[in-house]
């Protein structure tokens, strides 16, 4: 009895600590990468990234009721069935009512679980109309972002940790920030240039592979302005951990005025060639 009120103890107040940590989290709105003892995923900043949220949570809870219930019934028959409480075992071998329970319950789990888990599937992959389109080409070993509307394109590459500045996480921040507007959809094309690659934000609930001749597509609608990071997701190589994603959401008229100076600064040539400079994400504010 003793051992079961200290897990139950140790239960209940990891639970506080992970609301808490999670209100805090939110309190400061520091949505967009992960922290130190932090417990469960990072606070979402789009719509599909809270129904995954809420879909994680709701299997935690389905998850618990199991465990508690087959716990429960292994306690009965410790408890009933030993042989000092149950000397003549009983030679039951069928049980209808049991068997249809048995039966039915499962089902009745995995359509609780099915019904969410095929809608959520189909908001993913149900791209609506994008208001602004991005190709993210992963190489060895960074990213280029290309925004073929106003035809300019800039490389990504990982800050070296020698190179940061005071607030900058090591082995997420880039030199060159991929840019878009809050509250807009934002279609991503994403490809490789030599190998298989995954475009990952978690904050953005996205994750799709890279695949060199093919082209994939996701899109978000980030919902809050801020820095949001992600990383390439697919093993594909000797710097596989040293190519990072970060994606600054910034307001519809921040976004006019970067655009309008990259188009300048950093259109393709007339003959098609990309640029031979890179957009300096990292100034819009």
């Amino acid at each position: 009895m003793q051992l079961v009120k200290r897990l139950i103890a140790f239960v209940v107040t990891g639970v506080t600590l992970c609301a808490a940590g999670a209100a805090a989290l939110a309190a400061t709105g520091d949505t967009g990468q992960p922290h130190p003892w932090q417990l469960g995923m990072q606070l979402g900043a789009t719509p599909v990234m809270d129904d995954i949220i809420w879909f994680h949570n709701l299997l935690l809870w389905i998850i618990a009721a199991v465990a508690l219930f087959v716990l429960a019934l292994l306690v009965i028959v410790i408890v009933r069935f030993n042989a000092r409480a149950n000397p003549t075992p009983s030679r039951t071998t069928h049980n209808t009512t049991v068997e249809v329970i048995w039966t039915v319950v499962p089902v009745l789990i995995l359509v609780t679980i099915a019904v969410p888990s095929f809608r959520l599937l189909f908001y993913q992959l149900n791209t609506p109309k994008a208001d602004v389109t991005v190709k993210a080409t992963g190489k060895q070993w960074f990213w280029s972002y290309a925004y073929p509307d106003s035809k300019f394109e800039f490389d990504s590459l990982m800050v070296q940790e020698k190179d940061l500045k005071a607030g900058q996480p090591r082995l997420l921040t880039v030199d060159n920030e991929m840019v878009v507007p809050v509250n807009k959809i934002v279609k991503v094309l994403t490809t490789g240039a030599d190998v298989i690659h995954s475009f990952a934000v978690p904050s953005f609930g996205i994750k799709i592979d890279a695949i060199p001749g093919r082209i994939n597509e996701t899109w978000f609608k980030a919902e809050r302005e801020g820095t949001y990071y992600g990383q390439c997701s697919e093993l594909c190589g000797r710097d596989h951990a040293f190519m990072p994603i970060v994606v600054h959401v910034v307001s519809e008229q921040a976004y006019t005025a970067w655009l309008a100076d990259a188009k300048k600064k950093y259109a393709s040539s007339d003959d098609g060639a990309p640029p031979t400079a890179v957009a300096a994400a990292g100034d819009v504010k």
